[in-house]
């Protein structure tokens, strides 16, 4: 008996995660290699994912030899895309946290006005959750912390008075209680 492998297991589950409005025009495209180089090609793949699932109710699509998955909300689409042989369930995982992260982050108002208010936050999730196609984070609530602890990294020049004063006064009780712990178990 002759057995064919499919292929290789691939940590690069990920070839691009993209958010379209109600009329397919692109608010947020990564692309994680050069299945589509230009942004012409981009573009057309992306106008043909948006024909293709923005009147079903199904989640997952195979279009031009890829993997898609999405979810629709308001006036948003949200689309994850791996390659044909690619697990579903693991490219939902990374479209369920994205989506979750911003409801969090965006206090369930996930729409087109508040996500283009809120972009930095967009990038930084996505950066949180993939990372060169290849999946980092699945849980919602750690790419909301470690999005609102890259955030609080504002350079010191554009911090108010107050806010470099809270800062300082908790290092300093962070430095304390180090100190007193060390002294007292060391």
């Amino acid at each position: 008996m002759k057995f064919y492998p499919l292929s290789e297991p691939s940590l690069y589950t990920v070839k691009a995660v993209l958010i379209m409005d109600n009329d397919g025009e692109r608010l947020y495209a990564k692309y994680y290699d050069d299945t589509y180089p230009t942004v012409k090609e981009q573009k057309a793949f992306e106008k043909n994912i948006f024909n293709k699932t923005h009147r079903t109710d199904s989640e997952i699509a195979l279009l031009e030899g890829l993997t898609v998955v999405y979810k629709s909300n308001i006036d948003l689409y949200f689309y994850v895309i791996g390659s044909s042989h690619e697990n579903e369930l693991m490219l939902m995982s990374v479209l369920n946290c994205l989506f979750d992260s911003l409801s969090q982050m965006l206090r369930k108002n996930v729409e087109k006005r508040a996500l283009l208010e809120n972009m930095e936050g967009l990038f930084l999730a996505v950066d949180e959750i993939v990372d060169g196609g290849v999946i980092l984070e699945s849980d919602p609530q750690q790419v909301v912390h470690r999005v609102a602890l890259r955030g609080d990294d504002v350079p010191l020049t554009e911090q108010t008075v107050t806010q470099v004063r809270e800062y300082s006064h908790s290092s300093l009780s962070a430095v304390y209680l180090s100190i007193s712990f060390s002294l007292s178990f060391g």
